[in-house]
């Protein structure tokens, strides 16, 4: 063989190998996402198999919101969230809740339905404690979160059990909060303002303190606002935090998720949050958007996430006008994405009425093997904020409390 030829032979062999190499690492860089990158474990696509309305819950908090033996306790909520505590008990975190006397049918236009007075207690927060065999016991002196100033307020969002400080025996409970300052239309649920951290005391559930972890009043538009908290999930040596930006409210059919992440046990410390920006993590960073195109794709104003072997599995209003109805699903195999769906979607029954279903949310404390516990919130439609939607609320008391599904997830197809 001729010497140039030799010399072109051994150049594109030298090529091909090089190609190889190359094609062998954009394999492995392409993997990587899909089954090692934050968190680690194999991952493959899930998606709802089946659900059914749980009864029992639901009817817990039906019997526990009728009874008339006290006048300052829980009667009706929203913003549903759960954590177990070390001692077998749940604490049930609530935003908007109606206190006061419920009465007996029939309401004071003669339907059938317990009713309480308009003029009833409304407070911004609430906490209702469940005992070890299932059933709610008290409710906390209201409000848990007292108002951070005049025309501003605090909803609770995610909570989880930590050690008081890294490395300790002793455990408290954080509660992340999001913060909201009273605005005019569309912003009638408030201005999202900041994300805080609440520690509160075990046994006795006391409130200790209240950190800010990320101030968004500084940013112009309150719809690229981001309030993290709607859902955390443990992978490895992190805490992942989810949130979510108010584009609903700038008339965007859906809203987009972001997610922080904590070192587990610190969330109570705001110098060890990081912030996934779009290409990596960094303490101070602006916030960049895992899931949502603002149309087809999205979350509703609140969401919840759950870790399935190796995959992560988000629940969410549906985008759009479904969005009132429909709870659907996405998976990613790492909190930052990329989220595949939307998958498989269902409608949970809903009582009658100019009704609407939001903040579907996964309750840990409850569920096991691959039974998920889910609840979602029911309000009445009314996007004046006016006094429709309170009037309505009280002539029905049990249109305002949570409703609760049992889930069960699996590979497509199976």
């Amino acid at each position: 063989m001729p010497d140039d030829a030799r010399a072109r032979r051994r150049r594109t062999g030298a090529g091909l190998g090089v190609l190889l190499a190359l094609v062998c690492a954009a394999v492995l860089l392409t993997a990587l996402p899909d089954h090692d990158r934050e968190g680690g474990g194999p991952c493959t696509a899930r998606t709802l198999l089946s659900w059914s309305a749980d009864a029992r819950l639901t009817g817990e908090f039906a019997r526990y919101g009728d009874d008339a033996s006290r006048v300052d306790d829980w009667t009706g909520g929203d913003g549903t969230h759960s954590v177990r505590l070390p001692d077998g008990r749940v604490l049930w975190l609530f935003s908007d809740t109606y206190l006061g006397q419920v009465h007996g049918p029939p309401n004071p236009v003669g339907e059938s339905y317990a009713w309480r007075d308009t003029s009833a207690p409304l407070v911004r927060n609430s906490a209702v404690v469940m005992s070890k065999d299932g059933r709610l016991e008290t409710t906390l002196s209201t409000p848990v979160f007292p108002d951070p100033g005049p025309g501003r307020w605090r909803w609770p969002v995610a909570a989880r059990v930590e050690p008081r400080s890294p490395g300790s025996a002793e455990q408290v409970v954080r509660v992340l909060l999001w913060t909201r300052t009273a605005g005019q239309a569309p912003w009638i649920y408030g201005v999202p303002t900041s994300t805080e951290v609440a520690t509160l005391s075990l046994p006795d559930l006391r409130l200790e303190g209240v950190t800010t972890v990320l101030d968004q009043s500084s940013v112009t538009d309150p719809s690229r606002r981001v309030l993290f908290g709607t859902s955390t999930v443990d992978a490895g040596a992190w805490t992942y935090v989810f949130g979510g930006d108010d584009g609903q409210a700038a008339s965007r059919p859906a809203s987009q998720a972001y997610v922080a992440r904590v070192p587990r046990g610190r969330l109570g410390q705001p110098a060890a949050w990081e912030y996934w920006d779009g290409g990596g993590w960094a303490v101070r960073a602006r916030p960049g958007p895992v899931l949502g195109d603002g149309r087809r794709t999205g979350v509703g104003s609140a969401f919840t996430v759950v870790r399935d072997g190796g995959t992560y599995v988000l629940f969410t209003m549906a985008a759009g006008t479904a969005g009132l109805t429909t709870i659907t699903s996405y998976w990613a195999c790492a909190p930052t994405g990329p989220w595949h769906g939307p998958t498989r979607s269902f409608s949970p029954s809903l009582p009658q009425g100019q009704v609407a279903a939001y903040n579907p949310q996964a309750h840990a404390a409850l569920s096991d093997g691959d039974r998920l516990v889910l609840s979602y919130d029911v309000n009445w439609l009314d996007t004046t904020g006016g006094v429709s939607a309170q009037a309505n609320l009280s002539r029905n008391v049990a249109l305002y409390r949570p409703r609760f599904v049992t889930l069960r997830l699996g590979a497509p197809g199976s």
